[in-house]
């Protein structure tokens, strides 16, 4: 499967500098092994690490679980590249900025349902890193357990700057703003209505390929994100194996003064190296980032009446040590069809035990008429009770029912076990909507008073 893509990224000459554009080939499915070089003849036959690797390359194995973790769910990657990862000068801490990590404890947290608008695009130059801006969150890092919640809005790609998080891996949702991820194991271009999930510990930079950018991040510290089981669904439907999408090997042969940004235990560290680290030139294994294009899920929807819960809207979960309680669930509520008869449609009134965090990247949410903008995002913690507003409520119980198709709409959700405690800029920042509350006072009373 992997050998349609070896010469998809031919390498650059030595003192060639530049990041290449080759055309981007991926390898697909989910979780498989993978194989993949851009010189031919870099990857070792027969043995991971022979005495001496082709081309005087070094052998490096990236392991993201246990060595012992039960094969179905082990992940490691052998990388053979110029350097290996132990050369650089010792790192030092930096200042955060507006990224924050557990214990998310800045602030009380309120059991109001809270709603911001979208946080906007900053005047002075801002890189994907120093763009995150966290939210909220929940668990413990250090015990691998929850999620931070972040939005990025960039101006500037990043420039002789990398980074890699070594706390948890990060699903990226693009809002608005096409992105170039270089990453160790290859390049993905990501548009908005696709995912990309990077790894802990892979190295990367985020190009802008437009003027500017916006979208959503789960920084998962738990469990790595995997398809959910499908139960009684059967073998086919929501998001398919082979749809997911892994890059090439493309590296940078780049000797020039770089800086590499960890994230390691909450805080952020800088490192100075004298080379690109995205120097891999060939690698196997099944520990790796990979996309997904949002409009090859199949949704799964009700044709008779009622509908079922928004768990069948999962595309990726990482499961908890508690059977069928998500550490993290990431569902969308893409294009879809509508036929269920003498039903309320829209999504109901409810309390959950598990916390709602919402975002939209285009078009319009069915449960609410206003407010809930492209970019921005709601958040309903355990108990907190949500549900349609008041208009939606009056449209959707009182409309005559036709097969309906749902066109211009993408929206997700981030669905954790742990209440999601917002930091003090979500509750303080001038995008918070304050009278998010009001849509549903004028929700009327309906039955007769006695």
């Amino acid at each position: 499967m992997a050998n349609e893509a070896l010469t998809s990224n031919p390498p650059a000459a030595e003192s060639d500098s530049r990041p290449r554009r080759a055309a981007l080939e991926y390898l697909s499915g989910f979780g498989n092994e993978f194989a993949t070089e851009a010189v031919t003849g870099a990857l070792p036959v027969g043995q991971n690490a022979p005495q001496q690797v082709p081309f005087g390359l070094y052998a490096e194995q990236l392991s993201g679980t246990a060595f012992t973790t039960p094969r179905a769910h082990n992940r490691r990657t052998w990388a053979y590249r110029i350097r290996p990862s132990v050369m650089h000068k010792p790192y030092r801490q930096i200042g955060n900025g507006l990224l924050r990590s557990t214990p998310f404890n800045e602030a009380p947290t309120p059991p109001n349902q809270l709603r911001w608008s979208p946080v906007p695009i900053p005047q002075e130059p801002t890189d994907f890193v120093s763009g995150l801006i966290t939210l909220g969150g929940n668990g413990d890092l250090a015990m691998q357990s929850g999620v931070a919640i972040h939005v990025y809005a960039a101006n500037r790609s990043m420039e002789a700057t990398y980074c890699y998080n070594a706390d948890g891996e990060m699903l990226v949702v693009p809002q608005s703003g096409r992105l170039l991820v270089h990453t160790e194991l290859g390049r993905i271009e990501l548009s908005p209505g696709e995912i990309a999930v990077l790894p802990r510990g892979i190295k990367f930079r985020v190009e802008l390929l437009e003027g500017s950018a916006r979208g959503y991040v789960c920084e998962n510290y738990g469990p790595a994100f995997r398809l959910p089981e499908l139960g009684p669904i059967g073998a086919n439907g929501l998001a398919n194996a082979r749809d997911f999408q892994t890059p090439v090997a493309g590296f940078e042969d780049l000797e020039r003064d770089v800086r590499v940004i960890c994230k390691f235990q909450g805080n952020l560290w800088e490192g100075e190296y004298d080379h690109s680290p995205l120097d891999v030139v060939a690698w196997h294994g099944n520990y790796a980032p990979y996309k997904y294009d949002l409009a090859r899920f199949c949704v799964i929807n009700a044709v008779s009446f009622d509908h079922p819960d928004p768990s069948i809207f999962t595309v990726l979960t990482s499961p908890s040590d508690t059977p069928g309680t998500a550490n993290c669930d990431f569902a969308i509520f893409p294009p879809r069809w509508m036929v269920a008869e003498h039903t309320f449609r829209p999504p109901w009134f409810h309390r959950n035990f598990m916390s709602e965090f919402m975002g939209l990247v285009r078009g319009e949410y069915d449960a609410k008429a206003e407010g809930f903008l492209p970019g921005g995002a709601s958040l309903h913690n355990c108990m907190s009770g949500h549900g349609p507003d008041a208009s939606s409520y009056e449209r959707a119980s009182r409309v005559e029912l036709h097969p309906q198709y749902l066109a211009d709409t993408l929206a997700f959700m981030f669905e954790t076990r742990f209440v999601c405690r917002p930091t003090r800029f979500a509750l303080d920042s001038a995008e918070l909507q304050h009278d998010y509350y009001t849509c549903w006072q004028n929700l009327k009373r309906n039955f007769p008073r006695s």
